[in-house]
């Protein structure tokens, strides 16, 4: 056989992109029909916006979602990954918006039809590098079966939803008061106000009595809604204002006179104990305003801009201008008293960032508390389970707390509410179409709706419309309900109980089993990566710098369950690294096979070839542990626990030991012995390459390509896991093959920490005591031996009997003790000195540590895990110091 050539260099850019194709264009993506009975793995992508484009947190999420899709791929399973977009209704209609002023144009100037004719170009323009970017980082989703939240099985299924809905009496529409989004000029749903900590003022202001007979002084942080009072109110109870209740007041600024009126919600602990009720921008105001029958007085415009309902002086203003009118009338009037520094909290828009106004509107609103029962039930039954756990509290507590769901928006992009009005006579028709193409409606002229669904009413439906529901399609039939979701934990609230309350509402099941919660990923300091600190990551940029494998494999090995990822663009160099170790470790084995015939492994399991070797069963036995360890990571969420199992079988156990001591095969004069530690190595590369392939997908598929084994069409995404076989099984051997590596780490550490060279041979003994099980074991291998720790001697000292010291320094393992004579070797007066430094230097960290522990304030307050870590650290530390004397008594006797 001839040798197989690899690139000298690992470069991901030669062969990411043509692998990617291989993949698609060969349907490795799409799963085969599942067998009646046969559970399928199945995960819709959480769909990004159409318009944006992927940040690191989108670069976590998704790979994390393509390592569980190629690993169930592998261990046999019908595997569906969904992709998709959505149509991000306010956020996409901004980047148009902005397009249109750049241009010296509005939507209104367009007009409806054409402004949305414009936004649908702007998502084909943007949709292609949003799914390029996926692509990029090796995302193997079923791209046969995209979706789009606007597409028309989507619309469809928006559509049926909301006419169900209606019908049932769950979706109704009515005049409450909504958070007003001034930027976008809509109403949003509770969820999606962000509340921020501002710094204010409250305002003293004094409202005269009608009667003349003195006045009444309040404090507000929004002196200009005074404008829209309808009354004063007090607590029935307070003694100082009883004999007000029923009178009237003069409000300031206007000819209006308004009640003053009894009512529990007013704490009479807090500032004066009157407050100014206004009912249509308060939420707590307009409450107080339904129990008793006050005027709903509306002072803004959907602009943010003050109306007709206010004195002619503040029309138009802005609420901030208006604000400093204000608080200057009054002063002039006398009205005023003073202000005082407040810091408060309040709501914004999640997607403009201006401050959200309460705002009397007419809106379509979905009930939801019996929906929410559902699916609180649901979890209670453990249908549904998240990992980590904590985020199940966070579940409950919404739906414990939910409030019907504001699901109009003033938008032109979007799903259009389908409901229907005369034009005569304004009835109101529900319909999944224009009632006038009914007989029932024949000759009468109806106008849609003006406004448009929350985007999140199309995702909602997301887990079973992307199967052809309202269909009853083959997908749906056997995909759904789907497996897993992994998502950020800032959307439990938008979308991931929404979904489960459909899920149950429509198909009376939960759309998806597991819902793994991934961490936030933060800057090496723990901050949130944002654009204004700067410190954000670009994925694509971390795949044209270091290739999508070092991208899906560092943040995959730092995915601890339940914590937060802390990174800069150097962390990514780890996966990098170690990309290029199997790279160049595969490089070296293909090399190999120069001259050499391959024998099959099973020949040589059943002894035939001379059989397995001692070294052989312990590599075997471990890809059985790590096959077992990698695959228990992955079907718990434990990211981390898989990548480090795979990561340490490759590296350290096949690489560093495996490798490293079967070149005393590789390089024997018996030819015989070639073939069969070629053929052993190259099934073991061959195994490994399928342990890392969910992980590293292109690296892995490009070597496993150039492979000896490999059958013509034989793509490594659809070859089988390894399993735990039982003919790997050799417990003993493993075990005899430890103490071997014990004895190795300890010659090595100390050739290490005295800084001898690597190529600098030495001489050893190693005395066992009296029972060491795995003596002549040790003894049998001890041209391994000093071929691993570069020994020109190794000998064996009786037990009882005491070995030469006065040269040699002492390393003590479980069972065994080692005497390494390298006095003539080392500068002893240069490495006593260095060693009695290190031993202060470790003292005094040692006892920092020390202190820290017997703090009984820090016991109290620190968390178990930090402890532990704490003591930890003492014990390590003492450990070396004690080695550190032991090597100093070695060298001065």
């Amino acid at each position: 056989m001839k040798a197989i050539e690899l690139a000298k260099a690992y470069d991901p850019r030669e062969f990411e992109g043509r692998l990617y194709e291989m993949w698609q264009s060969g349907g490795h993506f799409s799963p085969r029909k599942p067998e009646p009975g046969e559970e399928p793995f199945v995960i819709v992508i959480p769909p990004p916006n159409v318009t944006g484009v992927l940040h690191l947190g989108h670069g976590l999420n998704n790979s994390l979602q393509d390592i569980l899709i190629r690993y169930h791929r592998m261990k046999g399973k019908p595997a569906l990954w969904v992709p998709g977009t959505d149509h991000a209704g306010i956020a996409t209609q901004n980047v148009v918006e902005k397009r249109l002023r750049e241009k010296g144009t509005s939507r209104q100037e367009l007009g409806r039809e054409k402004f949305v004719e414009e936004t649908w170009k702007v998502k084909h323009e943007h949709h292609k590098v949003i799914t390029e970017q996926l692509k990029k980082i090796g995302s193997s989703c079923d791209w046969d079966r995209e979706r789009f939240t606007l597409d028309e099985g989507l619309s469809d299924a928006v559509q049926e939803v909301f006419v169900e809905l209606y019908n049932r009496g769950l979706i109704y529409k009515g005049t409450y008061l909504v958070n007003w989004s001034v930027g976008v000029q809509s109403a949003l749903s509770d969820d999606e106000v962000e509340f921020k900590e501002v710094n204010g003022f409250f305002y003293h202001i004094t409202y005269p009595l009608s009667d003349g007979n003195g006045q009444v002084q309040i404090a507000t942080t929004r002196p200009e809604t005074l404008l829209g009072d309808s009354a004063l109110a007090v607590h029935p109870e307070d003694e100082r204002y009883r004999h007000l209740i029923g009178k009237t007041a003069k409000l300031p600024l206007t000819d209006r006179e308004i009640p003053i009126i009894a009512d529990s919600y007013v704490d009479p602990e807090f500032g004066t104990g009157v407050v100014k009720i206004t009912p249509a921008h308060d939420f707590n105001d307009y409450e107080v305003g339904k129990r008793h029958g006050l005027e709903e007085i509306n002072i803004m415009n959907p602009d943010g801009t003050l109306n007709d309902r206010v004195p002619s002086a503040y029309r138009g203003m802005s609420m901030q201008e208006a604000r400093k009118a204000v608080v200057k009338d009054l002063e002039a009037a006398g009205l005023f008293i003073e202000k005082e520094p407040h810091r408060h909290q309040v709501g914004h828009c999640y997607r403009t960032n201006t401050v959200i106004e309460p705002y009397l509107s007419t809106q379509w609103f979905v009930r939801m508390e019996s929906m929410a029962q559902k699916a609180l039930k649901a979890w209670e039954e453990e249908k549904i389970r998240f990992y980590p756990r904590k985020w199940e509290n966070t579940y409950k507590s919404w739906l414990t707390n939910i409030r019907d769901w504001c699901i109009s928006r003033q938008l032109w992009w979007g799903h259009r509410i389908p409901a229907w009005y005369d034009e005569e006579s304004g009835e109101m028709v529900v319909s999944r179409s224009d009632p006038a193409d009914s007989p029932e409606y024949a000759g009468r002229k109806f106008r849609q709706d003006e406004d448009v669904l929350d985007t999140w009413f199309s995702s909602w439906l997301w887990p079973f419309s992307v199967m052809g529901w309202p269909e009853k399609t083959e997908d749906l039939k056997d995909f759904f309900p789907t497996t897993s979701l992994v998502s950020g934990y800032d959307i439990i609230f938008f979308w991931i109980a929404r979904m489960i309350m459909a899920s149950l509402e429509f198909l009376d099941e939960v759309p998806f089993r597991d819902i793994y919660i991934t961490g936030l990923v933060r800057d090496k300091k723990g901050r949130k990566m944002s654009k204004s600190l700067g410190n954000g990551i670009d994925p694509i940029e971390i795949v044209d710098e270091y290739g999508a494998d070092a991208l899906r494999f560092t943040l995959a090995f730092l995915a601890t369950q339940g914590q937060d990822i802390l990174l800069d663009k150097d962390t990514f160099s780890m996966g990098s690294r170690f990309a290029n170790k199997i790279w160049n470790a595969s490089r070296y084995l293909l090399m190999n096979l120069e001259g050499r015939n391959l024998i099959p492994v099973q020949e040589i399991a059943r002894g035939d070839h001379g059989g397995l070797n001692d070294l052989d069963k312990w590599i075997l036995h471990r890809l059985n542990a790590a096959s077992r360890k990698a695959q228990s990571g992955m079907e718990s969420y434990r990211f981390n626990d898989a990548t480090g199992a795979v990561y340490e079988f490759f590296w350290n156990e096949f690489c560093d030991w495996y490798i490293e001591a079967s070149k005393l095969s590789l390089y024997s004069d018996d030819e015989g012995e070639k073939d069969r530690a070629i053929s052993l190595l190259i099934y073991l590369l061959e195994e490994g390459l399928k342990l890392l392939h969910p992980f590293l997908p292109y690296v892995t598929e490009e070597i496993f390509q150039k492979l000896p084994s490999r059958q013509d069409g034989d793509a490594l995404i659809s070859t089988a896991y390894p399993e735990n076989e039982e003919w790997r099984q050799f417990p003993r051997e493993a075990r005899a093959f430890e103490d071997l590596q014990e004895l190795v780490r300890l010659v090595r550490t100390l050739r290490s920490e005295f800084t001898i060279p690597p190529k600098t041979e030495i001489s050893f003994a190693v005395q066992f005591e009296e029972h060491f099980p795995n003596r002549e074991y040790m003894i049998s291998h001890e041209e391994l031996i000093r071929n691993l720790t570069t020994a020109s001697r190794l000998t064996w000292v009786p037990a009882g009997e005491k070995g030469e010291r006065s040269a040699s320094l002492a390393v003590v393992g479980n069972g065994f003790e080692a005497y390494v004579y390298i006095r003539d070797l080392i500068d002893i007066d240069a490495a006593l000195k260095r060693l009695e430094k290190n031993i202060t230097k470790e003292s005094k960290a040692l006892e920092q540590t020390e202190r820290k522990l017997s703090n009984e304030g820090f016991l109290q307050k620190a968390s178990a895990e930090i402890v532990e870590k704490e003591r930890q650290k003492r014990e390590e530390m003492s450990r070396k110091i004690e080695k550190m004397r032991g090597y100093i008594e070695d060298l001065k006797r």
